[in-house]
């Protein structure tokens, strides 16, 4: 090894989904949404002065925080904004687990924990889920240097009730808990309700699965004002300029059209419940799903064939060739239509 090459930081990279190039590709791999933004984003994009690209953005990006407060009923003060919930939960991870002692995520879980943990040098212990896939709260009462937790979880798709997630929280009030909440808009309530009971909580969330607008990368971060300062602050020690012009516009509009959001999340989680019936007569298992997709695996067939046989069909699903999750198939839901072709697929498949 040259000497320069023992001073290079390695880690293990978080892989996303495939992104096929094709045409024609029934795209069921990334939980995105399959109906187009909301036409009051449209219309700010078709009306935004591309001239205005030439200038920076405005790095307090005051009128996105200032629509995501208004919708939330929270306080300016209390919304940090980022490049995506990745961004925001990498900025969270830098910002508050500086800790000796190991911050706490599920081993079945969003992968990109460990892989910020390592990137940052940050100390953590991946607590098992139970057999059921189910995160168990009493296995987050010991000390810890932080907690993180997606609800729901990914890729499991299963909603912790509001009070067991209070459990948790109830549980750290000396670390920050984060949790996770790209999903929460099908299915349960979010952890928002306890922001002001709990000066240590920070609820994410992101525009890419609900709004529409994962090609926009706009994720947000909601606490009590002293975390959201103590964000800002280490990004304006890195980046002041994170959000771009067009992301700030079309978000501000995207918050705003509230009947538009109400009506594409309801459609999805139709198609949703109706696809837990289709794929049990296909002879499917999963956990009873309350996000954008479903986490299941087959009773005979493997995970992996499966996977393999829909990609040559043009059609993307997610599969993880790890431990206890190898014959699972994590299943976005698009459209009826996509849905449709999908079970026809499995049935000639199967």
């Amino acid at each position: 090894m040259r000497e320069w090459e023992k001073n290079i930081r390695r880690v293990e990279p978080y892989v996303p989904g495939e992104q096929p190039k094709i045409a024609n590709v029934i795209k069921l791999n990334t939980n995105e949404n399959p109906y187009p933004p909301s036409p009051a984003a449209v219309k700010a994009a078709n009306e935004f002065d591309l001239d205005t690209l030439r200038l920076y953005p405005d790095p307090c990006v005051t009128d996105l925080v200032g629509a995501i407060a208004d919708y939330y009923k929270v306080g300016s003060n209390q919304v940090f904004v980022g490049v995506g919930s990745d961004d925001v939960i990498s900025m969270a991870f830098l910002t508050f687990f500086n800790s000796d002692k190991p911050v706490l995520f599920p081993d079945i879980s969003y992968s990109f924990y460990s892989v910020w943990a390592d990137v940052y040098r940050i100390p953590y212990k991946a607590v098992p889920v139970d057999e059921n896939f189910i995160i168990v709260s009493s296995d987050y009462y010991e000390p810890n240097g932080g907690v993180i937790f997606p609800n729901p979880n990914a890729p499991t798709a299963l909603y912790k009730e509001l009070s067991e997630v209070e459990d948790i929280i109830a549980h750290n009030r000396d670390v920050i808990v984060m949790v996770d909440e790209a999903y929460i808009d099908f299915g349960g309530k979010s952890a928002l309700e306890l922001i002001d009971r709990y000066d240590n909580l920070l609820v994410i969330q992101t525009f890419s699965k609900s709004r529409s607008m994962a090609g926009m990368r706009i994720g947000y971060a909601i606490g009590n004002p002293e975390l959201i300062k103590a964000m800002n602050d280490v990004k304006f020690s890195i980046n002041s300029y994170t959000i771009n012009r067009p992301s700030i516009v079309y978000g501000a509009a995207a918050v705003n059209d509230k009947q538009y959001f109400e009506e594409c999340t309801a459609k999805i989680i139709a198609t949703r419940e109706r696809s837990k019936e289709r794929l049990k007569k296909l002879g499917f298992e999963f956990p009873d799903s309350k996000a954008n997709f479903i986490f299941a695996k087959h009773k005979e067939a493997k995970g992996a064939y499966i996977f393999e046989e829909l990609k040559k069909r043009n059609i993307y699903v997610r599969y993880f060739n790890k431990p206890r999750i190898d014959d699972y198939l994590r299943i976005s839901i698009g459209t009826d239509e996509q849905m449709d072709a999908l079970f026809a697929a499995l049935e000639d498949i199967l």
